[in-house]
């Protein structure tokens, strides 16, 4: 008892530090979900619980600065009427089965509207984190440049033994085992606390990259580029995760695809721009770590699931959606920390679901029934949808290409776990930030660009409307 009223008041200061600048908390969380797992695993696995959430307090210390100590918010809403209808739905219906008796305790409840809702609202407060195009650029390029010892960490972790320090997952003994497939090799983790984690965070970095690659740079930071480029293709394959391949493939596709259709010539700039990274990264791979290659195709040949697994995404929701009519089990329900919560706080057992579940869309289906399932998608489509307009209307290269790659990214991954996979989530609601970013960092370069001839005459740069003046 007294080690959870130590940890209930650290989290209290985590929260009032948080508070101080929501800005740079919401960065902090960011660089949080790649060191989360490592502080769990390597630096304190005795609190490993007390870091997973972690990064929640923070970012409720800046939703707390934001919406009751901030102006800045007072205009955001309005620009968001559509958005905010489905999700002030889907957070009524959600808060209502957050109560569902079948929980058997509301702890499980709040636990599940801490996964649906927490990180929605950085919807509004990622357009306001940035004040130009190139305050975005410089933070995106020095966070991608935590994929180079992530990746090096992942390169050791492959070439050492199952047994070895370095191949643990978090929580230690209580984890399952470090998996091995392949050629008796591991599936590397990197910094993060499973594979799922690590698995995501490659390809929001893929997100990231494919932007970066045609954005022209100093000669340091094109080298440094193309390091990540070789480390992210490398550690895919280390993975031995079918998902991270072919989600990278489809990303790829989807991103130069799209370019053809809309703009041929660039369709062009970018596959000139990555061509060369692209075979740089496959000769590195197959020559140097050719092991790993191996153990990808290995696992892939021994495995053909793939599409049975993509088909009984959408077969699942439809099953579960008749187990109880309008009803569903309660929001949290298959949340997989379910028997750790129960063991520790004490909870009566809930309702026994009598169906096996593992699609991210099956298990939405099973927790909040037919309403909540389709406001919740209704919602993400109608944010991918928003994603592509600010794609097609944006005219400036960077800012359109970034926009594209978030709408790619959002696409390719609309079916996969985002819920339950606290990486995921994080980095899902920030890219649809972009919706109301991207547009408003044209606006302020497009102003100061009219208003160059008249800072030479001293004038003062004032934007109206424009977040932190």
């Amino acid at each position: 008892m007294s080690n959870m009223i130590l940890a209930f008041v650290v989290l209290g200061l985590v929260v009032l530090l948080a508070a101080q600048d929501w800005r740079r908390s919401v960065k902090a969380v960011l660089i949080l979900v790649v060191l989360e797992g490592a502080l769990r695993k390597w630096v304190l696995p005795q609190a490993s619980q007390f870091i997973y959430f972690l990064k929640d307090f923070v970012l409720i210390g800046a939703y707390l600065r934001y919406f009751l100590l901030s102006r800045s918010q007072n205009q955001i809403f309005t620009k968001t009427p559509v958005i905010l209808t489905l999700l002030g739905c889907m957070a009524v219906w959600g808060g209502l089965q957050a109560f569902n008796p079948s929980l058997g305790s509301v702890v499980i409840g709040l636990f599940g509207i801490k996964n649906y809702f927490l990180y929605i609202p950085l919807i509004w407060l990622v357009p306001q984190i940035f004040e130009t195009e190139e305050e975005l650029y410089q933070f995106i390029r020095n966070y991608l440049l935590l994929l180079i010892p992530v990746g090096l960490l992942a390169i050791a972790q492959f070439f050492s033994p199952p047994t070895s320090p370095l191949n643990i997952y978090a929580w230690g003994e209580e984890a399952p085992g470090i998996a091995v497939s392949g050629l008796g090799t591991v599936r590397v983790t990197g910094t993060f606390s499973y594979l799922s984690g690590y698995t995501t965070y490659l390809l929001a970095c893929l997100c990231l990259l494919l932007p970066m690659l045609t954005r022209p740079q100093p000669r340091l930071w094109q080298l440094l580029t193309l390091t990540e480029v070789v480390l992210l293709a490398i550690t895919s394959f280390m993975t031995l995760s079918r998902g991270v391949i072919l989600g990278s493939i489809l990303m790829i596709l989807g991103y130069l695809g799209i370019q053809a259709l809309v703009n041929f010539s660039s369709f062009f700039h970018s596959v000139r721009k990555i061509f060369l990274p692209a075979l740089i990264g496959f000769i590195v791979l197959s020559q140097s770590f050719r092991s790993a290659f191996d153990s990808f195709f290995t696992r892939a040949a021994a495995n053909e699931d793939v599409p049975g697994r993509i088909t009984d995404s959408f077969i699942e929701p439809i099953r579960n959606l008749k187990l109880k009519g309008l009803d569903g089990y309660g929001l949290g329900s298959t949340f997989q920390g379910n028997f750790m919560l129960r063991k520790t706080f004490h909870l009566s057992p809930g309702e026994l679901i009598p169906v096996y579940y593992e699609s991210e869309m099956g298990r939405i289906a099973l927790e909040v029934g037919p309403v909540g399932f389709f406001l919740w998608y209704g919602l993400r489509l109608i944010l991918l949808y928003s994603l592509f307009k600010v794609y097609l209307k944006l005219s400036h290269p960077f800012l359109r290409q970034l926009a594209l790659s978030a709408f790619v990214y959002q696409g390719v991954t609309f079916i996969s776990q985002v819920v339950y996979n606290h990486t995921a989530n994080v980095y899902h609601w920030f890219f649809y930030g972009f919706i109301l970013l991207l547009p408003h960092l044209q606006r302020v370069d497009q102003w100061q660009k009219a208003q160059q001839p008249g800072l030479l005459y001293g004038y003062p740069t004032y934007i109206s409307g424009a977040s932190h003046q």
